[in-house]
Formats: C-alpha cells, structure tokens, sequence
C-alpha cells in the first residue's frame, strides 16, 4: 500500500464540519444516565465492593467512546473492498470462542474470550463486522433480489454467524441478526412482498413450532430453559413453580416498574433493586431499575432520547453519499431498534426473556464497545454528506 494509499484512508479536515454534534450530545446524555443507573443497579451485586461494577462500567465506556472517535479518523468507503476480510474475521471469532481452553464457560455457556483487561464476547462484535459486511454485499446486488433464488446466497450470509452463535449458545444475540437482516434487506431495494411473505411464514412457522414442541412432541433443539424463556412471559405464574421459577423474573420486574408510579422511588431507593429481588438488574433488567427508581417521567425520557437517536441516524442513512453508508446506518439502525424493543417489551411483560441488553445502558463492556463503535461508523457515514438540517 503506498503512502497515498495510506493517507487516503483517514479523515479529510474539511468533513469534520459536517460532524453531527447534535447526535454526540444524545449520545453523552445515555451515556451519563447509564452511569448513573448501573451505579445505583449494581450497588448491592456484591456487598463488599458496592461500586465495583460502577468503576468497570465507566472504564468500558471510556474504551468505547476512544474506539468512537478513533473511528472518525478513517473514511469508512475503504472497507467497502475489504468485505470478505470483514466477514471472514467475524466467522474465526465466532469459532475461536468455541474452542476449549480460549472461550469462557459461564452459566453453561461459551461467549467470551478472555482479554486480560476485559472479556470480549465475539456475538457482539461480530453483530457489527456482519452489518458492514452484509452491506457492501447488498450494494453489488442492487435491483436483484426479486425471487426466492435471488434470495439465497443472502439467507446463507446472515445464517452462518446466526448457526455458530446459537452454538455457544446465544439465542438472543443470533436473534438480533434477524432484525438487521430485514431491515437491510428491505432498504437495499430486496422484493418487500417476498420479504414480508417470508417474514410472515417465518413468525408463523415459529409459533408453531413452539406449539408442537409443547403440545405434540418435543422436538426443538434447544435447552430447556432457553424453551421455558421464550414461552413464559404469556403467562408468569403458570411456570410450574406458582411464579417462583422461570416467570419469576418478569414478576419481579413488573412490580419494579409499576411501584416506581410516575417519578420513581428515586435514585438508590429501588427496593426491588437493592433488595436483590430483581435479578440481572445491572443487566439485562436495567430499565426496570429506571422504572422504579426515575419512574414514568425518566423511562419516558430515556425512550425519546433512543428514538432521537435513531431518527436523527435515518437522516443520515438517507443522506449518505452511497448506498454502502446507507446501508450501514440502516443496519446499526435496525440493531438498536431491535435490542429497544425486545429489552424493553421483556421488562414490561410482553416480549420473551431473551437476554438482549439494552444499547449503552446496561452493564457490560463487549456490548458497550460495539455500540459505541457502530455509532462512530455512523458519525463517519454522516460527515461525508451535507449536514444535516434539524
């Protein structure tokens, strides 16, 4: 690579006036509530260090947000070529996970890869190499996906990584694929009736799947619990167990959000949160902690600084100077709606318990490194077309 090459790849100084600070301030201000809520969450997780995970929680966040900004630094058309190198690293993560000795075994599962300074979950990563990948493998193929044999080789790109996820097993994160899948495929000019007929058919086929599994045979392939999670948030009580088994934690969670009422218990005085009642509640649950502590008036504030967030990436999706940039934001777009949704819906009751975390709020440092991440690529994607008018 020459030295023009080289230097080609980075910023030009006359786009940074184009950087949408707008954005950036929504992004801080999740950031900062994020803080605020883990810290409270995470207090009584472990009673001999209370802020533990207060401290690692804004370590992961300054990582992200160096990974955030350094990513500005490079133009993000030159990853266009390198798409099959994208994809062919998120597949090897995949599989190294999956090794003995390199993986992490936790809750009878294998989804982290011990770094020294972090746990690195591959899933994670791997749901944005996939988007930038999947995107440049959409814009070769514009206007032709029109049949079910158009359709094809796309099916074969996203269940790859979903197969290897679910092995670890992860059946939320292989779930978030699906997500992005349809949305990028639907703005990358894919057939919508064919699309909507396959998701339909698709929805259709997994109700009754599960329908027999309980009723007929049990046939699914996959453990118990992750069975009894996607199932029992129809009915909590009906667990067996009078609601102290699997629907335990949707119990918990809606007696958490609705006694928060509409301005919370305030913060640090959740006492389904500090009383522990709430499991995975620096987690998983994490807007359950809002719900109780900030009440209806912070939810809802956080609920519109999300969808802010993600109108203002429409913008810039739609802006973009190609239908690569596009296509990217579509699918970061697409991750975050999905992962709102599904977290959200679990805590109040009315999506199955996945196990999503909810995008720069919950704890974690795999999942807040590739958030911040994606919306470094959409800062990036936004500066190189005309700035945006509110």
């Amino acid at each position: 690579m020459s030295v023009e090459e080289v230097k080609a790849l980075f910023i030009e100084r006359k786009v940074l006036k184009n950087l949408d600070f707008i954005l950036i301030i929504a992004i801080f201000l999740l950031l900062v509530l994020s803080s605020l809520v883990v810290t409270s969450a995470s207090q009584s997780v472990i009673a001999s260090r209370p802020y533990y995970y207060a401290q690692r929680h804004i370590i992961n966040i300054m990582i992200g947000l160096v990974a955030m900004f350094g990513v500005l630094g490079l133009n993000y058309v030159h990853l266009a070529p390198r798409q099959k190198w994208i994809y062919g690293l998120m597949i090897f993560l995949l599989l190294l996970v999956l090794i003995p000795g390199i993986g992490q075994d936790a809750k009878g599962a294998t989804r982290a890869i011990n770094l020294g300074f972090m746990n690195l979950q591959p899933a994670e990563l791997a749901k944005l190499l996939f988007i930038i990948a999947f995107a440049q493998f959409l814009s070769d193929r514009q206007n032709q996906l029109h049949t079910l044999r158009d359709f094809l080789p796309a099916f074969v790109y996203v269940a790859v990584p979903m197969l290897l996820i679910m092995a670890q097993p992860d059946l939320g994160t292989a779930l978030v694929f699906i997500g992005i899948f349809f949305g990028m495929m639907f703005v990358g000019g894919a057939n919508p009736k064919l699309l909507t007929a396959i998701g339909g058919i698709g929805l259709f086929t997994v109700i009754a799947g599960i329908w027999i599994h309980f009723n007929v045979v049990e046939w699914l392939p996959l453990k118990n619990y992750q069975i009894q999670r996607l199932v029992v948030f129809l009915d909590p009580y009906n667990d067996g167990r009078g609601g102290l088994g699997y629907g335990f934690n949707i119990i918990q969670s809606l007696v958490a959000i609705g006694s928060g009422g509409l301005w919370g218990k305030g913060w640090g005085s959740g006492s389904q949160v500090q009383g522990n009642f709430l499991p995975e509640h620096h987690t998983d649950f994490i807007f359950s902690v809002v719900g109780e502590e900030l009440g209806f008036v912070g939810a809802s504030f956080i609920l519109l600084l999300y969808l802010f967030l993600i109108y203002r990436s429409l913008l810039i999706a739609f802006q973009a100077k190609d239908m690569f940039g596009t296509l990217i934001v579509i699918g970061i777009t697409s991750m975050f709606l999905f992962h709102l949704l599904v977290n959200v819906g679990m805590t109040i009751g009315v999506m199955p318990i996945t196990g999503i975390p909810l995008p720069l709020l919950s704890y974690g440092g795999s999942s807040m490194l590739t958030n911040l991440l994606a919306l470094g690529l959409i800062l990036n994607i936004g500066m190189r077309r005309q700035k945006i008018v509110f």
